[in-house]
Protein backbone atom coordinates (compact mmCIF):
# COMPACT_ATOMS: atom_id res chain seq x y z
CA UNK A 1 0.00 0.00 0.00
CA UNK A 2 2.75 2.39 0.90
CA UNK A 3 4.44 1.65 -2.40
CA UNK A 4 1.28 2.56 -4.29
CA UNK A 5 0.92 5.79 -2.33
CA UNK A 6 4.51 6.72 -3.10
CA UNK A 7 3.93 5.92 -6.73
CA UNK A 8 1.06 8.41 -6.84
CA UNK A 9 2.97 11.12 -5.01
CA UNK A 10 6.63 10.65 -5.62
CA UNK A 11 7.46 14.12 -4.35
CA UNK A 12 5.87 13.41 -1.00
CA UNK A 13 8.08 10.35 -0.46
CA UNK A 14 11.35 11.87 -1.66
CA UNK A 15 13.72 12.34 1.21
CA UNK A 16 14.63 16.02 1.49
CA UNK A 17 18.31 16.81 2.08
CA UNK A 18 19.19 17.86 5.58
CA UNK A 19 19.61 21.64 5.62
CA UNK A 20 20.07 24.04 8.52
CA UNK A 21 18.08 27.27 8.55
CA UNK A 22 20.10 30.35 7.67
CA UNK A 23 21.08 32.36 10.70
CA UNK A 24 21.69 36.10 10.87
CA UNK A 25 24.45 37.18 13.18
CA UNK A 26 23.29 39.89 15.55
CA UNK A 27 25.46 41.95 17.85
CA UNK A 28 25.14 41.25 21.56
CA UNK A 29 22.32 43.15 23.21
CA UNK A 30 24.77 45.09 25.38
CA UNK A 31 26.70 46.28 22.31
CA UNK A 32 23.50 47.51 20.65
CA UNK A 33 22.47 49.37 23.79
CA UNK A 34 25.88 51.04 24.14
CA UNK A 35 25.84 52.05 20.46
CA UNK A 36 22.38 53.57 20.89
CA UNK A 37 23.51 55.51 23.98
CA UNK A 38 26.55 56.75 22.08
CA UNK A 39 24.50 57.83 19.07
CA UNK A 40 22.02 59.67 21.28
CA UNK A 41 24.82 61.44 23.14
CA UNK A 42 26.50 62.57 19.92
CA UNK A 43 23.11 63.71 18.60
CA UNK A 44 22.66 65.84 21.72
CA UNK A 45 26.11 67.37 21.25
CA UNK A 46 25.38 68.17 17.60
CA UNK A 47 22.09 69.84 18.58
CA UNK A 48 23.86 71.96 21.20
CA UNK A 49 26.48 73.07 18.68
CA UNK A 50 23.82 73.95 16.10
CA UNK A 51 22.10 76.08 18.75
CA UNK A 52 25.33 77.94 19.49
CA UNK A 53 25.94 76.30 22.86
CA UNK A 54 29.53 75.15 22.27
CA UNK A 55 30.61 75.35 25.90
CA UNK A 56 27.72 73.16 27.03
CA UNK A 57 28.49 70.75 24.18
CA UNK A 58 32.10 70.51 25.38
CA UNK A 59 30.87 69.72 28.89
CA UNK A 60 28.65 66.96 27.48
CA UNK A 61 31.57 65.45 25.57
CA UNK A 62 33.68 65.54 28.73
CA UNK A 63 30.96 63.60 30.53
CA UNK A 64 30.79 61.13 27.65
CA UNK A 65 34.54 60.48 27.86
CA UNK A 66 33.96 59.16 31.38
CA UNK A 67 31.62 56.43 30.10
CA UNK A 68 33.36 53.04 30.60
CA UNK A 69 31.15 51.56 27.88
CA UNK A 70 32.87 53.48 25.07
CA UNK A 71 34.95 51.44 22.66
CA UNK A 72 38.50 52.65 21.95
CA UNK A 73 37.40 53.99 18.57
CA UNK A 74 34.44 55.82 20.09
CA UNK A 75 36.70 57.33 22.76
CA UNK A 76 39.04 58.67 20.08
CA UNK A 77 36.10 60.07 18.09
CA UNK A 78 34.74 61.89 21.15
CA UNK A 79 38.18 63.21 22.04
CA UNK A 80 38.62 64.56 18.50
CA UNK A 81 35.16 66.11 18.49
CA UNK A 82 35.95 67.89 21.76
CA UNK A 83 39.27 69.05 20.33
CA UNK A 84 37.52 70.48 17.27
CA UNK A 85 35.07 72.39 19.46
CA UNK A 86 37.80 73.64 21.76
CA UNK A 87 39.81 74.80 18.78
CA UNK A 88 36.76 76.46 17.25
CA UNK A 89 33.94 78.18 19.06
CA UNK A 90 34.95 76.79 22.44
CA UNK A 91 37.97 79.11 22.62
CA UNK A 92 40.27 76.69 24.43
CA UNK A 93 43.36 76.30 22.28
CA UNK A 94 45.44 74.71 25.02
CA UNK A 95 42.67 72.22 25.78
CA UNK A 96 42.40 71.34 22.09
CA UNK A 97 46.14 70.71 21.86
CA UNK A 98 46.01 68.45 24.92
CA UNK A 99 43.18 66.38 23.37
CA UNK A 100 44.97 66.10 20.03
CA UNK A 101 48.22 65.03 21.68
CA UNK A 102 46.32 62.33 23.57
CA UNK A 103 44.99 60.99 20.27
CA UNK A 104 48.50 61.07 18.80
CA UNK A 105 50.07 59.13 21.66
CA UNK A 106 47.24 56.87 22.79
CA UNK A 107 45.03 56.33 19.74
CA UNK A 108 47.43 56.48 16.79
CA UNK A 109 45.58 53.72 14.93
CA UNK A 110 42.12 55.28 15.24
CA UNK A 111 40.16 56.52 12.24
CA UNK A 112 40.56 60.14 13.39
CA UNK A 113 44.33 59.99 13.95
CA UNK A 114 45.30 61.59 10.62
CA UNK A 115 42.83 64.47 10.98
CA UNK A 116 43.93 64.96 14.58
CA UNK A 117 47.58 65.19 13.53
CA UNK A 118 46.74 67.82 10.91
CA UNK A 119 44.71 69.92 13.35
CA UNK A 120 47.44 69.58 16.00
CA UNK A 121 49.98 71.12 13.63
CA UNK A 122 47.64 74.06 12.94
CA UNK A 123 46.78 74.55 16.61
CA UNK A 124 50.40 74.50 17.74
CA UNK A 125 51.32 77.12 15.15
CA UNK A 126 48.58 79.43 16.42
CA UNK A 127 49.62 78.75 20.02
CA UNK A 128 53.17 79.80 19.24
CA UNK A 129 51.99 83.03 17.63
CA UNK A 130 49.65 83.96 20.50
CA UNK A 131 52.12 83.23 23.28
CA UNK A 132 54.77 85.27 21.46
CA UNK A 133 52.32 88.18 21.35
CA UNK A 134 51.68 87.88 25.08
CA UNK A 135 55.39 87.76 25.83
CA UNK A 136 56.08 90.86 23.74
CA UNK A 137 54.11 93.08 26.09
CA UNK A 138 52.96 95.11 23.09
CA UNK A 139 49.27 94.24 23.26
CA UNK A 140 46.46 96.34 24.68
CA UNK A 141 44.48 95.14 27.73
CA UNK A 142 41.59 94.09 25.47
CA UNK A 143 43.92 92.24 23.12
CA UNK A 144 45.50 90.52 26.09
CA UNK A 145 42.05 89.51 27.31
CA UNK A 146 41.15 88.08 23.90
CA UNK A 147 44.43 86.14 23.62
CA UNK A 148 44.08 84.69 27.12
CA UNK A 149 40.50 83.70 26.38
CA UNK A 150 41.47 82.12 23.05
CA UNK A 151 44.20 80.10 24.74
CA UNK A 152 41.66 78.76 27.22
CA UNK A 153 42.97 80.67 30.22
CA UNK A 154 39.48 81.82 31.02
CA UNK A 155 40.03 82.62 34.70
CA UNK A 156 42.98 84.87 33.86
CA UNK A 157 40.88 86.56 31.22
CA UNK A 158 38.00 87.06 33.65
CA UNK A 159 40.33 88.55 36.27
CA UNK A 160 41.77 90.95 33.70
CA UNK A 161 38.29 91.88 32.48
CA UNK A 162 37.16 92.76 36.00
CA UNK A 163 40.34 94.56 37.07
CA UNK A 164 40.56 96.55 33.84
CA UNK A 165 36.83 97.32 33.54
CA UNK A 166 36.86 95.78 30.08
CA UNK A 167 33.71 95.33 28.01
CA UNK A 168 34.27 92.42 25.59
CA UNK A 169 32.17 91.67 22.52
CA UNK A 170 28.96 89.66 22.89
CA UNK A 171 30.57 86.35 21.84
CA UNK A 172 32.90 86.47 24.83
CA UNK A 173 30.08 87.35 27.21
CA UNK A 174 28.03 84.41 25.94
CA UNK A 175 30.94 82.03 26.45
CA UNK A 176 31.61 83.35 29.94
CA UNK A 177 27.93 82.97 30.77
CA UNK A 178 27.88 79.38 29.50
CA UNK A 179 31.11 78.50 31.31
CA UNK A 180 29.86 80.03 34.56
CA UNK A 181 31.86 83.21 35.07
CA UNK A 182 28.88 85.48 34.43
CA UNK A 183 25.43 85.04 35.96
CA UNK A 184 22.13 86.85 36.10
CA UNK A 185 20.38 87.45 39.41
CA UNK A 186 19.34 90.18 41.84
CA UNK A 187 21.81 88.98 44.47
CA UNK A 188 24.83 89.93 42.35
CA UNK A 189 26.96 93.07 42.43
CA UNK A 190 29.64 94.68 40.29
CA UNK A 191 29.58 95.80 36.64
CA UNK A 192 26.61 94.84 34.47
CA UNK A 193 27.05 93.51 30.95
CA UNK A 194 24.28 93.27 28.36
CA UNK A 195 24.44 90.14 26.20
CA UNK A 196 22.27 88.23 23.75
CA UNK A 197 22.25 84.44 23.68
CA UNK A 198 22.30 82.52 20.36
CA UNK A 199 18.53 81.97 20.60
CA UNK A 200 17.92 85.71 20.90
CA UNK A 201 17.42 85.85 24.67
CA UNK A 202 18.70 89.14 26.09
CA UNK A 203 20.30 89.13 29.54
CA UNK A 204 22.00 91.53 31.90
CA UNK A 205 24.79 89.59 33.58
CA UNK A 206 27.39 90.17 36.28
CA UNK A 207 30.33 88.26 37.68
CA UNK A 208 29.01 85.25 39.59
CA UNK A 209 31.61 85.63 42.35
CA UNK A 210 30.55 89.17 43.21
CA UNK A 211 27.56 88.85 45.54
CA UNK A 212 25.94 91.67 47.42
Amino acid sequence: LSALLCGGAIAACTTAPDTEPATVSEPPAETSIEQTKYSLAIGTVNSLVEAGNEQIAIDRLTQLLGDPGLSEEQFAEVLFKRAELRYGGGSDLEGAIADLKEIKTGHANSAVAADAASLLETAEAEYSTLTDMLASGEVSPMERFEILFRLGRHQEAADLMLAGALEPENEYLVDMYQIGYLCDGDELAGPVFSMTEPDGTARNVQFCELGK
